[in-house]
């Protein structure tokens, strides 16, 4: 089996939206049955993992509908039409913390639910951050938090923080600090 072994015959569009569109493909599958596929599509976005200079971390706490209640995350955003994800992420951490960095690195990218929708978030490390001012979009309402990494990774576990892009973040986050601080040796 292989990529080339499912055909795609046709999509309908079902909805298309502020920030999502909802199709259906029709895909021939190898055994030659067809059946339909209903995917979410998404323009991706940028997360940033915000590191003061205390090494501590910072959150945005904020209303989510899907959970009905309020999360604690990285902070993110949707990319524009062919924005490049470093661009969408300096102006996301700007709006969402009010802080700005010029020192980000590259950290992971992921699909966020890969199995209906084609959403790829690409994650920045932002250290030396400067203050700047916050600048919310009018249906923003973010509560800025400071954790250290070790409290952000207890809320992880404990199931206070449920965002699967922080999760995935911080944890990768957490094997990017482990893996900068290990000693190597050079072999005899």
């Amino acid at each position: 089996m292989d990529k080339d072994s499912f055909i795609k015959l046709g999509r309908e569009e079902i909805y298309n939206g502020k920030i999502v569109k909802l199709v259906k493909d029709k895909v021939k599958l190898p055994n030659n049955k067809e059946t339909y596929f209903e995917l979410v599509q998404h323009n991706g976005a940028a997360a940033i993992v915000p590191v003061d200079k205390r090494g501590k971390i910072i959150l945005v706490e904020q209303f989510r509908n899907a959970a009905n209640g309020l999360t604690l995350e990285i902070p993110a955003g949707t990319l524009e039409k062919d924005e490049d994800p470093l661009v969408c992420a300096k102006r996301e951490l700007e709006e969402e913390t009010g802080f700005t960095s010029e020192n980000l690195t590259f950290l992971i990218k992921f699909y966020t639910s890969i199995g209906f929708c084609d959403e790829v978030i690409h994650v920045y490390i932002a250290n030396d951050l400067q203050e700047s001012q916050q600048n919310l979009d009018e249906d923003e309402f973010v509560n800025l938090k400071t954790y250290s990494l070790e409290e952000i990774t207890k809320m992880i576990f404990d199931g206070t923080i449920v965002d699967s892009k922080t999760i995935s973040a911080i944890l990768a986050y957490k094997n990017y600090i482990n893996e900068k601080n290990v000693i190597k040796i050079p072999s005899l």
